[in-house]
């Protein structure tokens, strides 16, 4: 059966997980779950959404988002050792490279890199091609260094930048760029790919980790239509500080090796109004277990029943490297479940490792969503191009942290006529894009329908799960009350109540029934800024029930601070500091990047002197090309 990727309005529409218009004063509080299904149509398949019976409010204890977020925290820690007991330390000469995805994937026969349609393959064969000028390095991670058993030395080369620039062949590298597709703002886009990206190849650690260095901003390649393949300072510098403030707010994330400017000028038209301007170069050196995205597979299941083994070979190869425990289950195993069908059928993971997969994915990327939601992080572009199959946030374009909060903000000026990719809107186009990818793996004869739908109903319970949990944390909560958080962030809304401040203050809160009315507030006084009559009294309202929830519990205040500390950030990458670094580094001066590098590396711990980049944004943060950004930012 040939798949038809298209999927206007019409055919998929998904309803919000928290319903709200634009002149609602309702934020985003999911607060029941779904049940979904892929149903049969004349095109390939519909979701529907019915409300699931609900549960009564259980314990909050440490999830698996908690212990993610533990392993991605400490992932440099306990280095393999030599046998002096030295930890190992390569040059870049010595990196052992690997080339499984070149090596057991079709590719494209030509190496060219006039933009044309790729059939048959997942990737091109492409070398660097940018033209640097004296390439300076301006900022690295350490700790990804670490990941690669990196001598940190090699910083230190004269031939460093030229080398991870893609200037200088880097020896052993096997560069590519990869062939995919993707639905952009709801609609098959085609072929897309790796327009300015380019892999230099798998690097095996001392652990036998596999890690992929790649390239952005390197030059032109097969997939880079009428782009010149290339990336400006700006966005290299967003790209290198979110991935690695992510990574240290516990958030699966890409990571970023390097940053490097060119010493050539690059044409951009910000905002697409007709005045291009010339701006700095630079490149990203990111890094990743995989890069491979929904739209991977996408691209193939398009084509036909000609390409349709390639989404099986491709979707091998990912369990063989990347989910190697789904290829070592068996029938012991029991991993049956029933699907929340009428008829009550039951799905066998074991029988079928395509749909073990998938359930693993659509999980991650639960988990992941729920993580976002929980630091009022905004991706700004969920295209299924942009959906890692590891469950990592990748593709930093018009990201955005919330400031003050509101459910409707996006960072991205593209997305602004229907906030498609809105913050409130982010848990619903999860789903959307996971249904996407189950529609290409049931098309390639993977897995059938009723292991579509159950991926889709493990999205919709892991995500309830993961939130409610964080949720819970956030306010120091023993178990998960409906009430009092969809309740607060109605007020915070109708307030405009800075996201990351407030809970950082509420964890000030005594928890002291007796505290007298005037004083209730006066721990959130910085963020509670000019407020009238009516909604003091709406805060006090809302501040006595908390204090009741909290004092029901065995815990003192002094622990509740600390296990709030520990899971609401006191700094964030905001926009304004970003643009505060790139005003300076575009004139030569990278000292705020590298601040701000130094800073985000503990974002729960107070760090005594650095308050001044906790404060509430500035007036100008507000203007266009720093609370938003288009997608080619």
């Amino acid at each position: 059966m040939l798949l038809r990727v298209c999927c206007p309005s019409s055919l998929f529409y998904l309803r919000p997980l928290h319903l709200f218009s634009s002149t609602s004063k309702l934020p985003f509080c999911p607060s029941f779950r779904r049940q979904f299904r892929l149903t049969r149509s004349s095109s390939f398949g519909r979701m529907e959404s019915s409300p699931a019976s609900s549960s009564s409010p259980t314990p909050v204890t440490d999830s698996s988002a908690d212990s993610l977020a533990k392993d991605l925290q400490n992932q440099t820690l306990g280095a393999v050792v030599d046998e002096g007991g030295c930890k190992v330390k390569r040059k870049l000469e010595d990196f052992n490279w690997d080339h499984s995805f070149v090596k057991e994937l079709p590719g494209d026969p030509r190496t060219d890199v006039i933009s044309r349609e790729v059939l048959h393959a997942c990737y091109s064969k492409v070398s660097p091609s940018v033209e640097v000028d004296d390439p300076q390095l301006v900022a690295w991670s350490d700790s990804v260094a670490e990941l690669l058993d990196l001598d940190p030395k090699e910083f230190e080369r004269p031939d460093f930048p030229l080398m991870l620039s893609g200037a200088k062949p880097l020896p052993g590298a096997m560069p590519y760029a990869q062939c995919y597709g993707g639905h952009q703002f709801g609609m098959w886009a085609g072929q897309l790919g790796d327009g300015r990206a380019i892999t230099l190849g798998e690097v095996l650690n001392s652990k036998d980790e596999r890690w992929e260095l790649q390239l952005k901003g390197a030059g032109r390649t097969p997939y880079s239509r009428f782009a010149d393949g290339l990336a400006v300072l700006r966005s290299s510098i967003r790209e290198f500080l979110c991935s690695e403030s992510m990574h240290c707010l516990g958030i699966p994330t890409t990571r970023a090796l390097c940053l490097l400017t060119t010493g050539q000028d690059v044409t951009r038209d910000m905002f697409y109004d007709g005045n291009p301007k010339e701006e700095p170069g630079a490149i990203v050196c990111r890094v990743s277990q995989s890069f491979l995205r929904f739209g991977s597979y996408q691209i193939h299941a398009s084509r036909g029943k000609e390409d349709l083994d390639i989404v099986r070979k491709l979707a091998d190869y990912a369990i063989r490297h990347h989910f190697p425990h789904i290829e070592s289950m068996d029938r012991s195993d029991s991993l049956s479940f029933k699907t929340g069908d009428e008829d009550d059928s039951v799905v066998d993971l074991t029988s079928n490792k395509y749909a073990a997969w998938i359930v693993e994915i659509a999980e991650r990327t639960a988990t992941l969503v729920a993580r976002w939601q929980g630091v009022g992080f905004t991706h700004g572009v969920l295209n299924t191009d942009n959906m890692s199959i590891l469950g990592q946030t990748i593709d930093y374009g018009p990201f955005g942290f919330l400031d003050a909060f509101d459910p409707s903000y996006t960072p991205n000026t593209t997305d602004l006529p229907g906030r498609r990719y809105c913050f409130a809107n982010q848990p619903d186009i999860g789903l959307w894009n996971i249904a996407q990818f189950s529609k290409t793996l049931a098309v390639a004869q993977l897995i059938n329908q009723k292991e579509a739908n159950y991926a889709m109903e493990r999205y919709g319970d892991k995500f309830m799960d993961e939130y409610q949990a964080i949720m819970s944390k956030k306010l120091g909560l023993s178990k998960y009350n409906k009430e009092v958080i969809s309740k607060l962030l109605n007020n915070m809304s109708v307030d405009k109540v800075d996201y990351t401040n407030f809970f950082r203050l509420l964890a000030n809160v005594k928890a002291n029934p007796n505290t007298p009315e005037n004083e209730l507030l006066k721990p959130l006084k910085a963020v509670l800024l000019d407020i009238g009559k009516e909604r003091k009294e709406a805060w006090i309202k809302w501040m006595r029930s908390y204090i009741q929830e909290v004092g029901g519990s065995e815990v003192s205040d002094e622990e509740r601070k600390a296990r709030m500390d520990s899971v609401n950030p006191k700094y964030i990458l905001r926009n304004y500091l970003c643009q505060s670094a790139i005003d300076a580094a575009e004139q030569g001066d990278f000292s705020e990047v590298n601040n701000l590098i130094r800073l985000m590396k503990r974002p729960y711990e107070e760090q005594p002197g650095m308050e001044i980049y906790a404060r509430l944004p500035p007036a100008w943060a507000y203007r266009p090309g720093v609370c938003m950004l288009s997608c080619s930012s």
